[in-house]
């Protein structure tokens, strides 16, 4: 049986990787990046191999995710790298599915949502938009860019995503390490998040792909929790000293540093409804023990 082909950006990242590890079974992928010699920055390269590709579907996960390093460089606007990344790589991406015929899964972020008044169980998809750090505002502008394109698409949203082993840190490995080296941990107190298993994830782009949907799903973790809560919870999986983890508010926290909504958690409502399970963070935390 012949596999579907999957072209992909990012596929060598934090996400990605998994996903390829996971789904290769059934799909057959091919990455577009700096690693396989294309800058998503560069529109003829990403043309030329998109439109090179007999893959029907596009996976766009490779951004620019450095949160403090988007903010510090604001002022630049459309001058700045994560600019440049995430929304004019998104618009070349974009561009050469639409001239292609191709669909186009993009990958965003919570952090597009969120707010002071969060509605019971999550943000859902229709919610309306609140980027508050630059880097929240470039996802969200190439959101707007996917919304407009004539190709089939889908936006997911995710957050907070950890996974078992990775060459870099992520949302669960960090904390745990720093508090395996013994380190005191200033955490938030009132900041909701919904940390997602990116084992999920695959998931829910197995069931996207194959169920032909299209639209804004949020794929995300069946969890809201505090942001100090889920580090205590770290703490608890692995045996670590929670006396280390010291509780403090956004007010003092975010001074001189990228802006945060009391909550950006969202609802996996509407992903579940195609048959996808997304682990609470409890489940995916003794998962990767």
């Amino acid at each position: 049986m012949t596999k579907q082909k999957i072209l992909g950006t990012g596929l060598s990242g934090l996400v990605g990787s998994r996903i390829v590890e996971l789904l290769s079974g059934k799909f057959e992928f091919e990455d577009i990046s700096r690693k396989t010699g294309i800058n998503i920055t560069d529109s003829k390269a990403v043309f030329d191999k998109i439109s090179a590709s007999e893959a029907s579907v596009v996976l766009h996960l490779a951004a620019y995710t450095d949160v403090k390093g988007a903010e510090k460089e604001k002022e630049l606007k459309e001058e700045s790298e994560s600019w440049k990344i995430n929304v004019i790589g998104t618009q070349n991406v974009a561009k050469a599915c639409e001239k292609t015929g191709k669909k186009i899964i993009y990958i965003s972020t919570d952090l597009v949502l969120g707010g002071d008044d969060m509605p019971e169980g999550g943000f859902t998809e229709d919610a309306l938009p609140n980027p508050l750090s630059w880097y929240a505002v470039t996802k969200y502008e190439a959101e707007k860019v996917i919304e407009k394109t004539s190709s089939p698409w889908i936006i997911t949203r995710t957050a907070y995503p950890f996974r078992a082993s990775y060459e870099k840190s992520d949302f669960v490995r960090f904390f745990r390490d720093l508090l395996r080296d013994g380190k005191p941990i200033p955490v938030l107190t009132d900041r909701l998040i919904s940390p997602t298993f990116i084992d999920d994830l695959a998931g829910a782009f197995e069931a996207l792909i194959e169920k032909e949907a299209t639209g804004i799903f949020h794929t995300v973790g069946s969890q809201i929790i505090s942001l100090y809560d889920a580090i205590i919870m770290i703490a608890d999986n692995f045996n670590l000293d929670k006396s280390l983890i010291k509780k403090i508010t956004r007010e003092e926290f975010l001074v001189g540093r990228p802006p945060e909504p009391f909550s950006s958690a969202l609802s996996n409502a509407k992903i579940k409804q195609l048959g996808v399970n997304m682990h609470t963070f409890e489940e995916g935390l003794h998962i990767l023990k």
